[in-house]
């Protein structure tokens, strides 16, 4: 599971295009919606990410009362304030008055404990639950985290591709080929494992029902066929498919699809594959040439010296909001 972190941050401001009472701050790869002039680019605030419960003080404080979601109005999500998306709160607790917020932010100090606040963590629904079952070949996920975290995890020049963060919940898909000279008892031949984030990450894989919503999913997408015809193509012993199943009901944001109907949308965000003993990470996009849905590409570059990128199309510093990076070629 990716972490929370309350961290001091500098702001980079811009315009509302919709709005003249509302700006954006935007803070690494995060823009939140604020009040005109509270904020100047250069600046250090508190950020506050998606998923955070806040205490009722805090809450008052910042004059959110009955403003934020869930059951008790006290959870930061995602929401378009007038057309912009909004990613969580950029805010200067009364807690924190005596922090030098500059050197917090050159330290990267975690306020979360002293704020009170907590990640939210969601009850599971029934139909994304279900009956599981023991699966130590699942092809090995890996977690997603906020890169302003990371300063240094790319090097300057390296090729990285950008896609869109889809709010929904993730699916990992595990398909087991038939390949000559196996031992007939370690697969069963196009045999298929599903999983959520939480369950592939216990080594469990939820066994198949047609009420569930990941195997809804990948069986209304034909993710299957497609992970089938990949691993003939490669000659790999075993592909991961890795995507985000969302639509209503399922997150914050819907795009248009409807989690509880067959409407349900999926779309890839990578794909790995074990050939000749190794796993390896490919190009979903190329590899999987329109048999499923791919999420947005925002778009593919190198890293500058000051650690964001510039995309090949133009040369202007990729956006950012709402985008997930990885290396690529």
């Amino acid at each position: 599971m990716s972490t929370l972190r309350v961290t001091a941050e500098v702001l980079t401001v811009h315009e509302h295009p919709n709005a003249d009472a509302l700006e954006l701050a935007q803070v690494g790869l995060y823009r939140a919606v604020v009040a005109k002039g509270a904020f100047r680019t250069g600046e250090t605030a508190v950020y506050i990410p998606e998923q955070a419960v806040l205490p009722v003080e805090l809450i008052e404080e910042l004059g959110l009362t009955g403003r934020l979601a869930g059951s008790r109005s006290d959870r930061v999500r995602a929401v378009r304030l007038r057309g912009e998306l909004s990613q969580g709160i950029v805010c200067r607790p009364k807690a924190l008055a005596d922090v030098d917020l500059a050197q917090a932010a050159l330290e990267g100090t975690d306020f979360a404990e002293r704020l009170g606040i907590v990640k939210w963590v969601p009850p599971i629904p029934p139909t994304m639950d279900g009956d599981v079952e023991h699966a130590p070949d699942l092809l090995p996920w890996v977690d997603i985290e906020n890169i302003q975290r990371f300063p240094g995890i790319f090097e300057p020049g390296e090729a990285v591709v950008l896609t869109e963060k889809l709010h929904g919940s993730a699916c990992l898909l595990t398909y087991f080929a038939e390949r000559e000279g196996d031992d007939e008892d370690e697969y069963e031949a196009g045999r298929v494992q599903v999983s959520s984030k939480g369950f592939g990450a216990k080594s469990l894989a939820l066994k198949e029902d047609p009420r569930n919503l990941y195997w809804r999913a990948i069986r209304g997408h034909g993710v299957p066929e497609a992970a089938a015809r990949l691993a003939e193509r490669l000659g790999a012993r075993r592909v991961g498919i890795f995507g985000e199943v969302y639509g209503a009901g399922v997150q914050d944001l819907a795009y248009g699809a409807d989690g509880r109907r067959e409407t349900l949308g999926y779309a890839v965000f990578d794909v790995s594959a074990e050939i000749d003993g190794v796993v390896r990470w490919l190009d979903a996009a190329q590899l999987l040439d329109g048999s499923c849905r791919w999420c947005p590409g925002c778009t593919r570059g190198r890293t500058t010296s000051s650690g964001c990128w510039r995309s090949r199309a133009g040369g202007r510093p990729c956006p950012g909001a709402g985008c997930t990076c990885a290396r690529g070629s």
